[in-house]
């Protein structure tokens, strides 16, 4: 797939407020400063399309940018640290359970998970919530160039080990990342691409 068009249009807290129109959706979150701005810019070769920071929790709100006039991407706040108040973390996670339980657009999720650490429990424990509400999620390894390749491979097998030896009879769909050489990018398009070619008729 390429991205001809990426626009913005509308952040918000309330999943009532989201897009009416019936178009496949896309969703991309992950613990805070995982580089989930930099993969969504680098996607969609816009380098200011998502904000970057070097400051954990700068995503705060549902943000939906319309890809080729057919699809939304769909930028989610961060769970886990940020620096706000407890009680705005708190307002944060209410709507983003909201907006993945409540949004019928919602094709696939993406969790991304940073491959240079272990599997972390609050990213375990946020892919058990969305397997037991029947989300369908992959999960996207990001930063992988800041490893050498036996070692982003050794990683990758320790998660892949941690989940089957959990709740998961099997590892779900995974890309491995990286926004600064572009790795990955064609295969998440790629799945994008069939998952929308396979949900046409709903839509």
């Amino acid at each position: 797939m390429k991205i001809n068009t990426a626009d913005f249009v509308i952040s918000n807290t309330n999943v009532s407020k989201c897009p009416k129109e019936q178009l496949p959706e896309y969703a991309f979150i992950g613990r805070s400063n995982v580089g989930k701005s930099s993969l969504i810019n680098m996607l969609t070769n816009k380098s200011k399309l998502a904000k970057t920071s070097g400051k954990p929790g700068k995503t705060q709100l549902i943000n939906h940018f319309k890809i080729n006039n057919n699809w939304f991407l769909v930028d989610l706040p961060g769970y886990g640290y940020a620096k706000v108040s407890k009680s705005k973390r708190q307002t944060f996670q209410a709507f983003i359970k909201d907006y993945f339980l409540q949004r019928t657009q919602l094709v696939c999720s993406f969790v991304l998970v940073d491959s240079r650490h272990e599997p972390q429990k609050i990213d375990l424990d946020f892919m058990q919530f969305l397997g037991e509400s029947g989300i369908p999620f992959c999960i996207i390894f990001t930063k992988s160039d800041k490893l050498k390749l036996s070692q982003l491979n050794r990683n990758i097998e320790v998660y892949i080990k941690k989940m089957t030896q959990t709740i998961w009879e099997e590892m779900p769909p995974y890309f491995v990342t990286s926004a600064s050489n572009k790795n990955g990018k064609d295969e998440v398009l790629k799945y994008i691409a069939d998952l929308n070619t396979k949900v046409a008729k709903e839509f």
